[in-house]
């Protein structure tokens, strides 16, 4: 879609239009400022001692050789740390019974994985710090580690923290209708088990904090690479006892985050508490090895289903259960039992069907920590729902399209709330799944793929619908007691020279919501958007809110950027009206100035409202007051998530002698409510998929059985490049939320939530004439090959 540049006339919008991203030449020209390129006066690094042991008791620690190293200024254990620093645990109070031990920012006794942090070196330079690593000798007592989670709850299974009881994190039991009753009275039964592979974000910004304390003021300011500053400064202001008015966080340019930059990391908290303990600057960053065993992972499933169906296609009922291991930890402060949570309540939502039964299991296991990660539990849980509609489309000749609208939620049942509690307010999964077909000329693609079938090419189609959960309120995170906030807010300034100063609680990494922001604004305000300058990620300037994540940057950031831009427009008009005299229901603000509202003849440009309202005051009325920054906060209180919703089609080419397959075309069609900049939504939506199909046939963190990761570079661990992706097609539907006035939902996570399952799904149909069948991923060409026979 081709972009315009930034520019307004009388009586339009800004929203619904696709301009052009303000900081791009910036970024293009190199001028960035990531966490990393600042520099701060007697700046020093720190690099850390990693367990090399999945599971390993910690015996004496010799560290007189790296102290003793010219450059080295502190060797810290874990042991000192904790005099600066408490632990943590991630639990929610809403899920009942979840446990987890205590995580601290160096271990103490323990390692529970392989590049877990163990000892702290502070030098002068990265380099020396890594030198320094190198010379701490750590005697270690090898434990057994527990790595498959189908063992993890076995009496004879080593548990991993003895004082939990067990290795059980959490667990959970659903039930809807009469699941029994539609068992029996089904035609058929299916039933799979799929396995989702565990892989991780590989941002192209790592992981990257710097700490600055000034012992003076007991002041911590922290530049990050992170998506919740505000978040952020609570965290650390608890654990490190300090006031919280005594933490700013920074959040500038941020190179990707995807959800992998909204946790609480030990080497990141590790780096502030030395910051403290120092009284100088401590930066770390994660280099690309480490960041494989320190960043969090995702997407480790094992999915028993059962689905129960007429002979017709209808689904009369379903089972599953799924079993996730998480790593020795529940990471805090969201914890990393939400995945499994939301696979097992997102699985059914498309489909009408009512008796459904879930069973839940979050073990601990000697791995890298697990946590969300773009579309938490989404692919999963569609992968699933939408392979096994194909696999009932297979079984009984049926065509999948049609088994599709036999069983799709209907426009006649919405308000709609599904088998699991979810509150559907307004969807469009008929009319995407239509367009879809259109777009993409679906039923000329299967005439083509039958064609080829006779000549050896096999070729496969795979349709994957989805919802994705955006916009959470506070049903989500602060009913369980985590400090994460569901409200966002927005302070907007007119300045004197007439332009326009927005602050806002949420952030940017890369997806363009400085961009989304300043279009609302400059809509409700009535200015040029260049005339917009927006400032996010910085808890001593913005407004307190929540940050980027769960794609609720539009659904909520941007609704407190209406309300506040509609504010201090009602207050421009009401000092343009003491200025001209008259009512300020005569005027409006259009193109940066004050105009009439009937006619449209400029009144007065706002550059010389300003002037007046700050430098000349004393020519208004005595008794009247301009107010020309205002602050409007916004929090979803109609339903706990807003809901987005679409459907993917994947074309794929197997090629039956080496198993490879290659994709040919992708297609999607989504409905995000309201667009605010559909190039920027395009954006998002194919960078989420291609996301989303490395996780359905390359990207996979393998371990062996003694947890050590053999796939912890980028020679082992495949991550999509330019030259594999197809070319991919992008439609819309708009439903806007009627529960907020702008209408916006979110966009940042569809095309990941449907992705895999469209690709597993057209590797199966590319399969067919085989009678093969896949559900695991990611699918190689071993997996491929096996499913044929011929390994």
């Amino acid at each position: 879609m081709s972009a315009e540049p930034a520019r307004i006339t009388e009586g339009e919008s800004y929203i619904g239009r696709s301009v052009i991203r303000p900081q791009t030449a910036r970024l293009l020209a190199g001028r960035g400022v990531f966490t990393d390129d600042v520099t701060l006066p007697r700046m020093t690094h720190v690099a850390f001692a990693r367990s090399p042991h999945a599971h390993a008791r910690i015996g004496a620690i010799d560290a007189a050789a790296a102290r003793a190293l010219p450059g080295v200024i502190a060797v810290v254990t874990g042991e000192e740390l904790a005099r600066v620093c408490d632990g943590w645990v991630g639990t929610l109070a809403h899920f009942q019974g979840m446990k987890s031990a205590t995580q601290r920012a160096l271990a103490i006794g323990k390692a529970s994985w392989q590049g877990e942090p163990v000892v702290a070196v502070v030098a002068e330079s990265r380099a020396i710090a890594e030198d320094g690593v190198a010379r701490v000798a750590v005697e270690w007592e090898p434990l057994p580690a527990v790595t498959d989670p189908e063992t993890a709850l076995d009496p004879a299974t080593p548990l991993i923290h003895p004082e939990l009881g067990d290795n059980l994190v959490f667990s959970l039991e659903l039930k809807a209708g009469d699941v029994e009753e539609a068992f029996r009275e089904a035609d058929c039964v299916y039933a799979d088990t799929f396995r989702m592979g565990r892989h991780t974000a590989v941002t192209l910004e790592p992981r990257t904090i710097l700490a600055d304390f000034d012992p003076t003021e007991q002041q911590l300011t922290v530049y990050h690479s992170f998506q919740a500053p505000h978040m952020m400064q609570d965290i650390l202001a608890r654990h490190l006892r300090l006031p919280e008015h005594h933490v700013r966080v920074i959040c500038r340019d941020v190179g990707g985050s995807f959800g992998l930059k909204v946790h609480i990391y030990p080497d990141e908290v590790a780096a502030c508490a030395l910051a403290v303990l120092l009284g100088r600057p401590v930066k770390f960053t994660a280099d690309r090895v480490e960041s494989f065993v320190s960043d969090i992972h995702a997407r480790d499933h094992r999915v028993r289903a059962e689905i129960a169906v007429k002979r017709d296609g209808t689904i009369l009922g379903m089972r599953v259960d799924d079993l996730t291991g998480i790593g020795p930890y529940s990471v805090y402060p969201r914890t990393s039992a939400v995945e499994g949570n939301q696979t097992v309540r997102l699985t059914p939502s498309l489909y009408r069907f009512r008796h459904y039964a879930a069973r839940l299991s979050v073990v601990l296991q000697n791995k890298t920590p697990m946590c969300q990660y773009r579309a938490v539990g989404h692919p999963v849980a569609f992968a699933i729902m939408e392979g096994m509609v194909d696999r009932v489309a297979r079984e009984l000749s049926l065509d999948p399209v049609e088994v599709r609208r036999r069983n799709l939620v209907t426009q006649d049942m919405y308000p709609h709330t599904t088998q699991t509690g979810y509150f559907f307010e307004r969807l469009s999964l008929e009319e995407c799944l239509d367009k879809l077909l259109e777009l993409a000329d679906y039923r000329r693609l299967c005439a083509e793929r039958d064609l080829l079938r006779a000549r050896g090419i096999y070729r496969g189609l795979g349709l994957c619908g989805f919802v994705e959960l955006t916009t959470p309120g506070p049903a989500f995170y602060g009913v369980g007691g985590a400090r994460i906030s569901s409200q966002d807010g927005c302070t907007i300034r007119l300045e004197p020279s007439g332009t326009v100063t927005c602050m806002t609680g949420v952030t940017e990494q890369g997806q363009g919501t400085d961009t989304m922001i300043a279009q609302v604004v400059a809509t409700a305000v009535g200015v040029p958007m260049e005339h917009v300058r927006v400032l996010t990620g910085d808890t001593m300037v913005t407004p307190y809110g929540g940050g980027t994540w769960a794609s609720r940057g539009a659904g909520i950031g941007g609704e407190a950027a209406l309300q506040s831009g509609k504010a201090l427009k009602e207050n421009i008009l009401k000092v343009a009206a003491a200025i001209l005299g008259g009512e300020p229901m005569d005027l409006d603000v259009r193109r940066g100035a004050v105009v009439d509202a009937d006619t449209g003849e400029v009144r007065l440009p706002l550059a010389e409202l300003g002037r007046i309202a700050y430098f000349r005051p004393d020519t208004l009325p005595k008794d009247f007051q301009s107010e020309l920054t205002v602050t409007r906060h916004y929090v979803p209180r109609h339903q706990g998530f807003a809901f987005t919703n679409g459907i993917q089609l994947s074309h794929v080419e197997v090629d039956v002698e080496t198993g490879f397959v290659r994709l040919l075309k992708h297609w999607v069609v989504e409905d995000c409510g309201r667009i605010i900049n559909p190039r920027l939504v395009d954006e998002q939506l194919r960078g989420a998929i291609v996301q989303g199909i490395g996780a359905a046939l390359w990207e996979h963190c393998v371990y062996d059985d003694q947890g050590q990761l053999l796939t912890g570079t980028l020679m082992d661990y495949l991550v999509p490049m330019a030259p594999e992706i197809p070319d991919i097609v992008v439609g819309h539907v708009e439903t806007p939320t009627a529960y907020a006035e702008g209408g916006f939902k979110g966009a940042g996570e569809a095309g990941t939530a449907g992705a895999p399952g469209a690709v597993l799904n057209a590797v199966n149909d590319a399969l067919a004439p085989f009678g093969a069948r896949l559900t695991a991923q990611p699918i190689t060409p071993g997996d491929v090959l096996r499913a044929l026979g011929k390994l």
